[in-house]
C-alpha cells in the first residue's frame, strides 16, 4: 500500500468527503477503487469508492460505501488514506511524494536505506534517507534513477562517487 493523502473534510450532508492527495493529477481514482483508511496506527479499514469527482489536481470529492450521513463521514476526517500499488503504478513513477517508505538501492553500495521524506527545491526533488546513522539527501533526478519498482517499493540508483562519503564525516 502507498500513502496518498488524507481525508480533510466532509462535503455536504450526504456523507461526501474531501480527499487530498499527493499523486499530482486527479485522474487516477475511479469508482469501485478501494481506499484503505488508517483508523488507528497500523489499523486499516477498506472503503470502496461509489462516486468521485476531481475538485482540482490535489483533491477529490468522494463518496464511499456505507458512509451516507455526515455523522459517519466526520469519523473519517483527518485519517490517512492508502491505496494498492497497482492503482498508482503509472503515477508513482512520476511523483516522488509517493516514494516515502521506498528503499533506495545503489548500483555500487547496495541498500542505502528507506526514504523518510521528500522535499522539492526549485525543480529538483530530494529524498531524505538515514544512512550509517546520518541523514543523507539524495537528489531524485533522472540521471541517477535507474528503476522505480512500485510493487517492491524500491528505487535503484547510480549515485555519483563520493556522495555518501560527504555525510559520513
Amino acid at each position: 500500500m502507498i500513502r496518498i493523502g488524507k481525508i480533510v473534510a466532509t462535503h455536504g450532508l450526504n456523507g461526501s468527503l474531501i480527499l487530498t492527495h499527493v499523486v499530482g493529477k486527479s485522474t487516477w481514482l475511479k469508482k469501485e477503487h478501494m481506499l484503505q483508511v488508517e483508523m488507528q496506527k497500523g489499523s486499516y479499514i477498506p472503503f470502496f469508492v461509489t462516486q468521485c469527482k476531481a475538485n482540482n489536481d490535489k483533491e477529490y470529492i468522494i463518496n464511499v460505501e456505507d458512509v451516507d450521513k455526515i455523522e459517519a463521514a466526520k469519523k473519517l476526517v483527518t485519517k490517512q488514506v492508502y491505496v494498492d500499488e497497482v492503482i498508482l503504478a503509472d503515477f508513482a513513477r512520476q511523483s516522488p511524494l509517493l516514494w516515502i517508505g521506498f528503499s533506495v538501492i545503489d548500483k555500487n553500495q547496495g541498500i542505502i536505506g528507506d526514504i523518510q521524506d521528500v522535499s522539492q527545491t526549485g525543480f529538483q526533488w530530494l529524498a531524505r534517507v538515514i544512512y550509517n546513522n546520518s541523514e543523507v539527501l539524495i537528489p531524485l533526478i533522472d540521471q541517477m534513477i535507474e528503476k522505480v519498482d512500485v510493487k517492491a517499493k524500491t528505487i535503484n540508483v547510480d549515485l555519483p562517487d563520493g556522495l555518501l562519503e560527504i555525510y559520513s564525516k
